[in-house]
C-alpha cells in the first residue's frame, strides 16, 4: 500500500477539529500512569519521556487503541473488548469518560455512541467517511502529544524539549499506523507492564495532579 495518504480538504478539517486539544473530552486532567512514574523516578527528563512515550506506541495501549480504532471503523463490535483491556481502574475510567465526551461532543457530525475514546472515534469516522489511515495517525499524534503535555506541567523540561520529544516520536507513529493497517483484534496484545503498573500505582497516589 502507499505511504501517502491522499485527503479531502473537509475531511482534514474534521479529524484535526476531532483531535484537537480543545476538543471537549478533558484529556488534559489524564497522564496515563505518567505523573507516578515521574514521581517514581522512571521519567524525569528529554530521553526517558522519549524512551517512555515511544514504547507506548511500540509495545503498549497506543498500539492496541489505534487497532482497536481501525476494528471500530470498520464496524467491528469492539466496545466491550475495548472497556476490557484497560488493566487498571483510572485506565478503564480514562478511557471510557473520554470516549463519552468525545461522543456527546460530536453531535454536530452525527453523533456516535459512547464507548471508550478510540472506538467512539473509530465509528464517528467511518459515519463521516473519514479515510481510516489518516484517522489512525492524527489519533496517535494527539495521544502523544497529549502526554507531551501533561509531562511538561510534570517535569521541568521546557516546551523546546517536549517539541523535540514529539519530533522524535515521528518514526514510530509512522511506523505503527502503516503496520496497524492490516491488523484485526486478533493482534491485540502488548508488554509495557511498567506502564500498566504505574496507573495502578497511581490509583493510590497522595498528591497528584492527574486523573490516571
Amino acid at each position: 500500500m502507499p505511504d501517502h495518504i491522499t485527503i479531502s480538504q473537509a475531511t482534514l478539517l474534521r479529524v484535526l477539529t476531532w483531535l484537537s486539544p480543545a476538543f471537549p473530552t478533558g484529556a488534559f486532567a489524564y497522564s496515563h500512569g505518567l505523573e507516578w512514574a515521574v514521581g517514581a523516578g522512571l521519567v524525569g527528563d528529554e530521553r526517558s519521556l522519549d524512551a517512555w512515550l515511544s514504547d507506548l506506541i511500540r509495545h503498549g495501549s497506543f498500539r492496541n487503541d489505534v487497532i482497536l480504532l481501525r476494528c471500530a471503523h470498520r464496524g467491528e463490535d469492539v466496545a466491550a473488548l475495548a472497556s476490557a483491556l484497560a488493566a487498571s481502574l483510572e485506565r478503564r475510567q480514562e478511557t471510557l469518560l473520554q470516549g463519552e465526551a468525545f461522543a456527546a461532543a460530536s453531535v454536530p457530525w452525527g453523533g456516535t455512541e459512547p464507548a471508550a475514546l478510540p472506538v467512539a472515534v473509530g465509528r464517528l469516522g467511518a459515519r463521516n467517511g473519514t479515510d481510516e489511515d489518516l484517522l489512525a495517525l492524527a489519533f496517535l499524534h494527539a495521544c502523544a502529544a497529549n502526554l507531551v503535555s501533561a509531562a511538561l506541567r510534570l517535569i521541568p523540561l521546557g516546551q523546546q524539549a517536549g517539541l523535540r520529544v514529539l519530533a522524535a516520536l515521528e518514526p514510530a507513529i509512522l511506523e505503527l499506523e502503516k503496520a496497524t493497517r492490516e491488523a484485526s483484534s486478533d493482534d491485540l496484545g502488548g508488554f509495557c507492564f511498567r506502564s500498566e503498573i504505574a496507573a495502578m500505582r497511581h490509583e493510590t497516589q497522595y498528591t497528584r495532579l492527574f486523573r490516571s
